[in-house]
């Protein structure tokens, strides 16, 4: 809708995790880093923590698009299964098709498909998304896993990939065995000042921008204040920003906009009404920034 009043291709503020649009801040630049070699160095166990928000799930995306194209992947993004469903996901991500109805068969026939990969060279990755959901009966099951192994190499790659309660989760007396397997962990905090600035701007020529700024430098001092550099949240920020901006045919979005965005999306503590200037006292507050669609 407002692409083009802005000299855009596309929205540049979705909410897709689409891997064209991630950019390396500092945290994410290693954490991407430490996620790649986990799988090159065949290391077994590796941990991505991270608020909600600030990119885990795109973060993912981008290195399932680096890896070999030789390297099977299984993204398990729906964790609360029980033992036998968990092997019934887990085998249709991986492709093997053999009917199994216990919990023996699945793993003999996962580890014989795993043994089959190793034998030419092939590496494997079980990502498991939303970990902090996994219940501990179902962590100690994919602790076992990583039991499938040679003397030499682990046949599975395990990532687990979670909000910060699982860190909590894995403390646990009863998981510490797990705890101990992990050998990489990496935590993605949010965008300081200048990553938020650089992320915006990125974002904005990847859509096809090439003017001199839509941001004041004010709006982005505000977009950090009421979103704390989460990514997710800044996107919806800025998207909001652009259409009422469009729709106020506003070039420039100065801070006054951006917080009465984030007031609308209930990111401040913003007043609900406003003074009225005719009749001098309180008035109901307008309808939200999308209230002109309405």
């Amino acid at each position: 809708m407002y692409a083009e009043f802005y000299g855009l291709m596309r929205p540049p503020f979705e909410m897709t995790p689409d891997p064209a649009f991630l950019y390396l801040g500092e945290t994410h630049r290693e954490g991407l880093a430490t996620l790649l070699y986990g799988v090159q160095a065949g290391k077994g166990f590796v941990l991505l923590t991270g608020e909600v928000g600030t990119g885990k799930t795109t973060l993912l995306h981008a290195l399932l698009a680096q890896l070999d194209a030789s390297t099977a992947s299984a993204f398990l993004f729906n964790p609360r299964l029980d033992t036998l469903d968990f092997f019934l996901v887990l085998f249709d991500e991986f492709g093997i098709e053999k009917a199994c109805h216990t919990k023996a068969e699945y793993l003999l026939a996962l580890n014989h498909f795993l043994i089959e990969r190793l034998e030419r060279n092939q590496t494997t990755l079980l990502i498991i998304d939303e970990a902090q959901n996994l219940s501990a009966e179902m962590l100690e099951e994919v602790r076992l896993l990583s039991n499938l192994e040679t003397p030499t190499k682990k046949l599975l790659q395990i990532m687990l990939v979670g909000q910060p309660e699982l860190n909590e989760l894995l403390a646990r007396p009863e998981l510490r065995q797990l705890r101990q397997r992990i050998v990489l962990r990496h935590h993605l905090r949010p965008f300081d000042p200048q990553e938020l600035d650089e992320y915006i701007a990125e974002r904005l020529a990847l859509a096809g921008y090439t003017g001199k700024g839509i941001f004041k430098r004010s709006a982005r001092r505000e977009i950090f204040a009421v979103t704390g550099g989460v990514p997710r949240l800044v996107n919806v920020v800025c998207d909001g920003s652009l259409l009422l901006g469009y729709a106020r045919e506003q070039a420039v979005i100065g801070p006054d906009l951006i917080r009465e965005v984030a007031s609308d999306l209930g990111l401040t503590g913003a007043s609900p009404v406003v003074a009225d200037p005719v009749a001098g006292g309180a008035a109901p507050r307008r309808r939200g920034w999308l209230g002109f669609l309405r």
